[in-house]
């Protein structure tokens, strides 16, 4: 029973916030005709603004900030929507460009830390299918162990960089978006209410990779607890 219940909980901890992301996104994605303009007009105008050597584009992939091409990408939804989820989104991956700009360190070590763990999970995929055949061939624990520390160590690369990812989805949430927000003048006070709620959102759409990558690294630590 106490098994059932501590998988129970889990799953709702695993599923939870992507859901709750995604139903709160998906919720103030109305069309306002009274906005004044769409997500990616906003997101032009604010770089203008703040005078910000970055570009703006559609992209079929999530909204997110590119430091490398120095470009703010949205979807097309938040766009060319006049909604309050694609302003909030827009101000948001505009608020990454400004920590860029403005040479935020979590940011900076963000980046980095992506750009190994990418290398990581490739070198960890092929310890992951290498590794039975080598443990096999020279029937040396030895091998098989350090296959899967290779493994298990891609894996906590990439919680470290979940983990440093949510301080910064935060700081561009609320340190940036919402004071342009509230400051500029674009939104009413009971639109700023939902837009904080779209932050908020928006600032925790790493939790569930975050917590997928932890039991993902318990799960590999039991196998090689189990095994060794």
């Amino acid at each position: 029973m106490v098994y059932l219940v501590a998988f129970i909980v889990l799953i709702f901890v695993l599923v939870f916030p992507g859901w709750w992301v995604n139903y709160t996104l998906k919720k103030y994605s109305i069309n306002y005709e009274s906005l004044p303009g769409t997500g990616g007009e906003l997101a032009q105008h604010l770089i203008k603004r703040f005078e910000l050597p970055v570009t703006v584009e559609m992209t079929n992939l999530g909204d997110h900030y590119d430091p490398q091409a120095k470009t703010v990408r949205l979807k097309e939804q938040h766009f060319n929507g006049r909604s309050l989820s694609a302003v909030a989104v827009a101000t948001h991956e505009v608020g990454h460009a400004i920590q860029h700009h403005k040479g935020y360190r979590l940011l900076n070590l963000r980046t980095r830390l992506a750009t190994i763990a990418i290398q990581a999970q490739r070198l960890g995929s092929i310890a992951y299918l290498v590794l039975p055949v080598l443990v096999m061939l020279s029937r040396s624990p030895v091998v098989g162990a350090v296959f899967l520390l290779v493994a298990v160590g891609s894996m906590l690369l990439s919680v470290i960089v979940h983990l440093v990812t949510l301080p910064v989805e935060w700081d561009a949430s609320f340190n940036r978006a919402l004071p342009i927000l509230e400051q500029g003048g674009y939104l009413s006070k009971p639109e700023l209410k939902v837009a904080r709620k779209i932050l908020l959102a928006a600032a925790l759409t790493y939790v569930a990779g975050a917590l997928l990558s932890l039991v993902n690294v318990w799960r590999w630590l039991q196998l090689l607890k189990m095994r060794y």
